[in-house]
């Protein structure tokens, strides 16, 4: 396809490429749910006091803020022949992540004394972030790279939708491997097989998805890249991270506003939704009793609910076109603020899933609508850049919720259900901030 300097004019890609760029999501999103839903567990487990355990909570997002813009920076200046921009970066972290999903889990295993296997498992932690965080930057960095404004509304849903599927199956591995006779117990210090063999099972699905991505995806040489992207291929990008900043399309910001608001609600989500379901339902608030684990277990079905959700709801999105975009993001964190204030008045099982119907509907929502304006209003100089510096919008919120939280709770009379209602206020929030943000189209001539 020939393309003018200076107009920007991406190919339309057939559906199987939306698919294998978008598929390696699956792999990276089950790493880091396995690592999210089984860090508790396996930390206690080697002897950490539980009321210490937010160090470790607060490791992920501090990578992500870190890694994935140095990711995005230094892969807008690579070119590997043969290989191409983006994939070197997947490579290395899918590499890594391998190896630190074998060890992990195996952290009270070598014979360590309690506080060197606690070091042993902090260390592998924080190389599992980074790993992950490496491999997961390019299946964004992709879509900015090489698809049209007409099909980012399907690839962002896609991306989504692999990621969900790969999630709620890395949750249900541990049930599920216990269910068809894989150890539960461990000895003292160690951690049982039914964990260590999903970890051992994530790090192969996360190998075989990322294979088929570096395998069938060809990403554009430079020259082809500058054309598709209308820049002359003898530019240099050479400004350093401030400049860049300083130049960031306008939406960069505004979008950021909604995620912040978006983000928060959904850490308090990860914190309290448990603890509120079993209060609600069951009317138990100590982790101990059966009650209350029962809650936990039902909070895992609500969680399914919601990736059902979304997946069928990320197929609507997909279709969706410019004017009715913002309509559709600032409806579906409505949605979610209902459900949030939903569950926490839910007195029974039904009422909290027709909850997570709402709920469903704003996690895939808030995942895939800002990429596509964000990517929309990107020239292709800076994209890897821009997509990793955009994450911060993400992690941020999850680090100041998570510090917020010390203080707002006993401020909400220690009520794990009144911090749903928060989250619900700042879904509200959200919603209104959706209006300040003004879509551009590189691609159709807006200046920002």
């Amino acid at each position: 396809m020939e393309n003018s300097k200076g107009k920007k004019q991406l190919p339309t890609l057939a559906f199987a490429t939306l698919m294998l760029m978008t598929f390696g999501n699956l792999g990276t999103s089950m790493a880091f749910a396995l690592q999210s839903s089984n860090m508790s567990r396996i930390f206690q487990t080697l002897g950490a006091d539980p009321t210490k355990l937010g160090f470790f909570f607060i490791l992920p997002p501090l990578a992500g803020m870190i890694v994935q813009p140095l990711v995005g920076y230094f892969s807008d200046r690579t070119w590997v022949p043969k290989i191409g921009r983006r994939l070197p970066y997947l490579i290395v972290g899918t590499i890594v992540a391998l190896i630190v999903m074998i060890l992990l889990p195996n952290s009270g295993s070598f014979g360590f004394k309690t506080s060197t296997a606690l070091w042993f498992g902090a260390i592998a932690i924080l190389f599992m972030d980074l790993s992950s965080n490496m491999s997961m930057q390019p299946f964004k960095m992709m879509i900015s790279d090489m698809v049209n404004d007409e099909q980012k509304d399907e690839a962002w849903s896609w991306q989504t939708i692999w990621g969900n599927i790969g999630s709620v199956a890395a949750d249900l591995f541990p049930f599920f491997l216990t269910f068809v006779g894989v150890s539960n117990v461990a000895s003292k210090g160690e951690v049982p097989a039914s964990v260590k063999v999903s970890f051992y099972l994530g790090a192969a699905i996360l190998v075989v998805s990322s294979i088929f991505t570096i395998w069938k995806v060809d990403e554009y040489d430079p020259k082809t890249y500058a054309k598709y992207h209308g820049f002359s291929n003898d530019e240099q990008i050479s400004e350093n991270f401030i400049t860049i900043i300083k130049k960031a399309p306008k939406v960069f910001w505004t979008l950021g506003l909604v995620q912040f608001f978006s983000w928060v609600a959904f850490q308090y989500l990860s914190t309290y939704g448990t603890g509120t379901v079993a209060q609600n339902i069951w009317h138990a608030t100590n982790p101990a009793s059966s009650g209350y684990q029962a809650g936990g277990n039902w909070f895992g079905v609500l969680s399914a609910v919601e990736v059902g959700v979304a997946i069928i709801w990320g197929l609507v999105l997909s279709r969706l076109n410019d004017k009715m975009r913002k309509p559709a993001y600032s409806f579906g964190l409505i949605i979610g603020a209902i459900g949030f204030w939903g569950l926490s008045v839910a007195p029974t099982k039904l009422l909290s899933l027709i909850a997570f119907i709402g709920i469903g509907i704003f996690w895939v929502t808030m995942n895939s609508i800002p990429f596509t304006i964000l990517t929309n209003a990107l020239d292709g100089k800076h994209d890897g850049t821009y997509m990793g510096l955009f994450n911060c919008w993400i992690c941020l919120p999850q680090i100041v919720a998570s510090i917020v939280s010390f203080g707002l709770f006993p401020l909400l009379g220690s009520s794990m259900p009144h911090m749903l209602d928060f989250a619900a206020v700042m879904l509200i929030c959200a919603a209104a901030a959706v209006w300040v943000v003004k879509e551009t189209s590189v691609e159709k001539g807006d200046i920002d």
